[in-house]
């Protein structure tokens, strides 16, 4: 840890061994929600549908994370980037998502497709994410 009122910069971990309990509390933190009963499967999930993962930790402790799935092709998709509260603001979620763009194009992919909310479109378009129109069907 750093001195008070200093930042500490979490170092990054590509396909980490994924802890479901800490990640699906990290998720609830970000995201101003309850913790669920029963954590997220998250590690099981990755294993059988993800290109890669990063994590973004400090002290061992997770405090950010971004993944991305693929068809097994040309085409992956970047999900749940989440960043901790307290470490927003500070790159932590730019640093995550342009670690996980190396990591899919070391894959072979050709194509990262993000949606997002509009809030949130300066911080994917600083990212180099650029304009695109898509559909959206709620099942």
């Amino acid at each position: 840890m750093g001195h008070p009122g200093s930042v500490d910069i979490p170092d990054l971990r590509v396909r980490f061994d994924v802890d479901d309990a800490a990640l699906t509390r990290l998720h609830a933190r970000a995201f101003g929600s309850a913790v669920p009963t029963d954590a997220t499967p998250w590690s099981a999930r990755l294993e059988r549908y993800g290109v890669s993962w990063v994590g973004a930790f400090v002290d061992d402790r997770l405090v950010g994370f971004v993944h991305a799935c693929w068809d097994g092709g040309a085409h992956a998709f970047l999900l749940d980037a989440v960043v901790e509260p307290a470490h927003q603001g500070q790159g932590t979620g730019r640093r995550l998502v342009e670690r996980l763009v190396v990591e899919v194009r070391a894959a072979g992919c050709a194509w990262l497709h993000v949606d997002f909310e509009p809030h949130l479109e300066g911080f994917y378009r600083a990212c180099g994410f650029g304009p695109t129109a898509a559909g959206l069907l709620r099942l």
